[in-house]
């Protein structure tokens, strides 16, 4: 063979440590690039979510082109024409009509929610009244539902404010104000509606989903909610890790294991058994969700 034959080179070997750094870094690079194709994605479509922990994964990258407002308060501009899409409570798409869902992404919950729940003194057979979080859609109405199912059917109030709910003896609470009182000291038994939904039905429970307004060419909307969605949960360990809300340990359980984001074929029949059961029991009208891709 002739000398001026070119010589195979190994390459230099890495250590684990280096093949560790070297992953990170391209990671690190690449949700970078994702980070910057999201900023400023939205315009010129106006976009409403919730400013709890359980929507964080569903917003990355979007958050500057978000207005967070409480779930009550969405639902009105989605009416007024405000919004053109809106992670907002369920019942809003069901008892609403001109909104069409978002297929394949919700908040949802097959079991245990840890954010969703009546807390209460009296055994619930003997309650008359509840006050109810202002906040709240779904969460009052899934209660009533579950009672109603227990031939059950107290009075239902509005919450005043938050402060003044630990000196009531039965109150429903969501988010991260029902997070942090059930971090704190209490005397209440407080009654899962995740779990008892499971309970009921066997079914998981959706919280909310997008609500698009129907007639708007939103195609563009769609997939930027989809990569928001999916790089959420792709940096879910990230989100744990920096978020400020409670400890690191509450948003590891949260955010892992009691919240999941996807609407399938179990959640669309836990969808379908919640709007059997408003129908039995005279909470209507509703109307059947119209999802799109």
């Amino acid at each position: 063979m002739s000398d001026n034959t070119p010589k195979l080179r190994m390459a230099v070997p890495e250590t684990a440590e280096q093949l560790a750094q070297r992953y990170e870094r391209e990671t690190r690079r690449v949700n970078d690039q994702r980070e910057s194709n999201l900023e400023n994605s939205l315009a010129p479509f106006r976009v409403g979510s919730v400013p709890y922990l359980n929507a964080v994964p569903l917003t990355r990258g979007l958050e500057e082109q978000i207005l967070f407002i409480p779930p009550s308060q969405l639902a009105e501009k989605l009416r007024r024409n405000e919004l053109d899409a809106a992670l907002v409570s369920v019942t809003e798409v069901i008892f609403h009509e001109g909104y069409d869902v978002l297929d394949g992404i919700a908040v949802a919950s097959l079991g245990e929610v840890k954010s969703v729940f009546l807390a209460h003194k009296q055994p619930l057979e003997e309650i008359r009244e509840i006050f109810c979080d202002p906040a709240s859609l779904t969460s009052v109405n899934l209660l009533k539902v579950l009672l109603a199912e227990r031939g059950l059917k107290p009075e239902f109030k509005t919450l005043a404010d938050y402060k003044s709910a630990a000196a009531l003896e039965n109150f429903l609470l969501i988010g991260d104000q029902g997070i942090q009182f059930l971090r704190e000291p209490h005397e209440h038994t407080v009654w899962d509606l995740g779990a008892a939904w499971l309970e009921l039905t066997k079914l998981p429970f959706v919280y909310a989903v997008w609500a698009l307004r129907r007639g708007v060419e939103n195609q563009p909307l769609r997939r930027q909610l989809r990569e928001a969605k999916s790089f959420g949960l792709d940096t879910l360990d990230h989100i744990i890790a920096s978020r400020p809300e409670f400890d690191r340990d509450f948003r590891q359980d949260y955010l892992g294991w009691h919240i999941h984001y996807h609407l399938g074929a179990d959640e669309k029949r836990g969808l379908a058994k919640f709007i059997e059961l408003l129908r039995k029991h005279g909470l209507g009208p509703v109307y059947d969700p119209r999802f799109v891709a």
